[in-house]
């Protein structure tokens, strides 16, 4: 027996099974096909029910939406003055705000530059005089701002350790 014969066998059971296969699920297919077209007709009246439902659904929000649109527009005009009254009177709040700063950093400058010219002073007067033998005299005091004594610490002369 030669390949040919064993290819034209195999293909020739392989023809007569697939048509046996096809006449056992013709049945089943129609089977199917009635099935399918049953839930069909049974799903036609649901679909038609959900279809009026959403349609109905829609017509009761569409004034609902219209009413939130016009109350959304109605308070967005009613906050835009508001809104250019924050940002005008931040931008005034700012404006003071450099303009303090600004004279702040000038006073320090002018206390700095004083400071320094005091200094270069003392230093240019002090080189000129005799130095002197008596200390520099103390500045009065404010009794606010002195510190109160240290407490004593209390003795030894009654313990017993040691």
């Amino acid at each position: 027996m030669g390949i040919g014969t064993t290819l034209k066998r195999w293909f020739g059971r392989a023809k007569e099974e697939a048509a046996e296969l096809g006449e056992k699920a013709k049945p089943l297919v129609e089977k199917a096909k009635e099935e399918v077209t049953e839930l069909g007709e049974k799903a036609k009246p649901l679909v038609e029910k959900a279809k009026e439902e959403v349609t109905e659904l829609g017509e009761k929000a569409k004034p609902l939406v219209e009413k939130a649109k016009e109350e959304v527009t109605e308070l967005g005009e009613k906050a835009k003055p508001l809104v250019e009254k924050a940002k005008e009177t931040a931008g005034e709040a700012f404006e003071k705000v450099k303009d303090v700063a600004e004279e702040t950093w000038e006073k320090v400058e002018d206390k700095i530059d004083d400071l320094r010219g005091e200094g270069a002073d003392e230093t240019a007067a002090g080189a000129s005089e005799p130095a002197s033998s008596e200390p520099p005299a103390e500045a009065p005091s404010d009794e606010a701002t002195e510190r109160p004594a240290a407490p004593t610490p209390p003795s030894d002369e009654g313990s017993t350790d040691g």
